[in-house]
């Protein structure tokens, strides 16, 4: 890495910080703001701004592309007004190695934003939601939760609650037969997951249906064994965007084994990777319409093509989950002609 690899990347990543430091103060207040209506038992002010704080580094995994493309904006902007850019081409220096040069940037950002997306934000995402939903119903206690139906095979369970405990309250299993006819059902008044992931259920009662008769059988505990561990269930409790990349790899190979659509968190799994281009179109908008223009020129620009960007990518990924389209080539489809935008804008700088 030469000397003007490190100085363009630092740079970028100080206009990039800067950006992301304003989006995200925006952003929390957004958030807190929005809470303020949700105060309710234990949950009153201090708690909802703690809750937006736990929020931010999500928030800035989900902002960090548009916050890329802004910061390089501002940053390549400031190096063209200098005229910099053109001392480095008048050197000699090809346009695209500068851009190889400005993607690096990009790829330190694409590392960053796993980093916080695999081992920060989500634990800390989920952490805030369970902090407001036990403070708003003072329900820290084995009766918090929310209704869940999972499948394991040919057996599908209705969990009366699913919390950070793990204990389930009433649990109703169905039980099929290959031909998928009910085999049996059955009722526990209580379930729960002990520390080496075996499924205890108290108070059980299991009714099969045989071929010429049915067949009662009560126990006052029971333990079964489900490939449904601790670890699988808390990530039902996570919406697609808040989840890790493990997260997301693990729940879609179990959709998948169990028969399950599994399509929106391909969607979500596949629609990181936007991060490393936004530098080098930003590069391809100063060497073009912008070399002159001012800074609020350049942050409306990267306003606006950032905005696009998103909405194409949501219009995109819900309309591949509506028509059943691949979705790998829909996620990837708005960063693929992003990357031809800026190979063709490139091709055009003299």
């Amino acid at each position: 890495m030469t000397l003007l690899s490190i100085y363009l990347m630092r740079t970028i990543l100080a206009s990039t910080l800067l950006v992301m430091l304003v989006l995200l103060s925006l952003a929390g207040l957004f958030e807190f703001i929005g809470q303020l209506d949700s105060t309710q038992g234990s949950y009153g002010t201090p708690q909802a701004l703690l809750y937006a704080m736990l929020r931010l580094p999500q928030l800035s995994f989900e902002m960090l592309p548009i916050g890329a493309l802004i910061g390089a904006l501002l940053g390549l902007g400031a190096l063209a007004n200098n005229s910099e850019l053109v001392v480095m081409r008048t050197a000699g220096l090809s346009v695209a190695k500068l851009a190889g040069m400005v993607g690096l940037s990009g790829a330190v950002l694409m590392i960053v934003m796993g980093l916080v997306g695999e081992f920060i934000g989500p634990p800390l995402d989920y952490f805030a939601r369970t902090m407001r939903d036990e403070a708003r119903f003072d329900q820290e206690n084995r009766d918090f939760g929310n209704a869940a139906w999972v499948k394991d095979g040919p057996v599908i369970l209705h969990l009366e609650r699913i919390n950070s405990d793990f204990e389930f309250g009433t649990l109703y299993m169905f039980r099929f037969n290959e031909d998928n006819t009910l085999k049996s059902i059955a009722r526990a008044e209580n379930s729960g997951i002990d520390d080496f992931d075996n499924w205890i259920l108290e108070s059980f009662k299991e009714t099969s249906f045989n071929d010429d008769s049915v067949q009662v059988v009560a126990s006052s505990v029971a333990v079964e064994s489900f490939d449904l561990d601790a670890d699988m269930l808390g990530i039902t409790l996570v919406k697609p965007v808040s989840l890790s990349g493990r997260g997301l790899m693990s729940y879609i190979a179990y959709l998948k084994k169990n028969d399950l659509d599994s399509q929106r968190y391909e969607t979500e799994l596949w629609s990181r990777v936007s991060v490393t281009l936004m530098p080098i179109l930003a590069l391809a908008f100063v060497f073009g319409s912008l070399r002159t223009a001012g800074s609020g020129a350049r942050l409306m620009i990267g306003v606006l093509v950032g905005l696009a960007y998103f909405l194409a990518s949501e219009m995109l990924a819900n309309s591949g989950q509506v028509f059943r389209l691949n979705p790998a080539i829909i996620t990837w489809f708005p960063s693929l002609a992003l990357l031809g935008v800026t190979g063709f804008a490139l091709t055009r700088v003299r």
